[in-house]
């Protein structure tokens, strides 16, 4: 029962960053057409696009926060390995946990201080200068993609997600057996 429970966890979370990190992609995407539009219409129509840099901020800095949930599930960010090269056994583990309660710390910190800002804006009903483009949508997009992150170092740190290593040394075992 137990075991049914962590793979539900371990997917839910999988789904909601690859859903994240589909809508990242997507943003990027986007950013990279409104460029060319941009450029083209500049080169041809001697007019560029109004609404270049505005979106572009909005879908850089959504796509920079939507990619960071499956970047910590695949547990890809840049790592300061001079402690955990060194050490192993029980320091390893004991830096390991430092780490994860680090970044809890973090990003539960980080969610507390964006959900104030959220909503002055939401109350205000803030928008762009140029556009008049609404803001709080893509500032709600930042405290879910935290909450989806502290989520994901919260289930490692209980054990519900296999870190990386324990998947390397299961996939290497499974390779081995005859």
């Amino acid at each position: 029962m137990l075991s049914g429970a962590k793979k539900v966890v371990s997917l839910g979370l999988e789904y909601l960053a690859l859903a994240c990190a589909a809508l990242a992609a997507l943003g990027l995407t986007t950013i990279v057409g409104i460029i060319v539009t941009s450029v083209i219409m500049r080169k041809f129509a001697n007019t560029p696009l109004h609404i270049t840099e505005e979106v572009v901020g909005l879908l850089l800095s959504v796509a920079l926060f939507l990619g960071l949930p499956i970047v910590t599930l695949r547990n890809r960010h840049v790592h300061v390995s001079l402690l955990t090269t060194y050490v192993s056994g029980k320091a390893k583990a004991l830096v390991q946990v430092l780490g994860l309660t680090v970044g809890i710390v973090f990003f539960g910190w980080l969610i507390w201080e964006t959900i104030p800002w959220f909503e002055f804006a939401f109350k205000r009903s803030l928008k762009t200068e140029t556009t008049r483009i609404l803001l709080y949508p893509w500032m709600a997009l930042m405290p879910l993609s935290l909450v989806i992150t502290g989520l994901i170092l919260i289930v490692r740190l209980l054990g519900i997600l296999d870190t990386p290593t324990t998947n390397a040394r299961k996939l290497s075992a499974q390779s081995e057996a005859p």
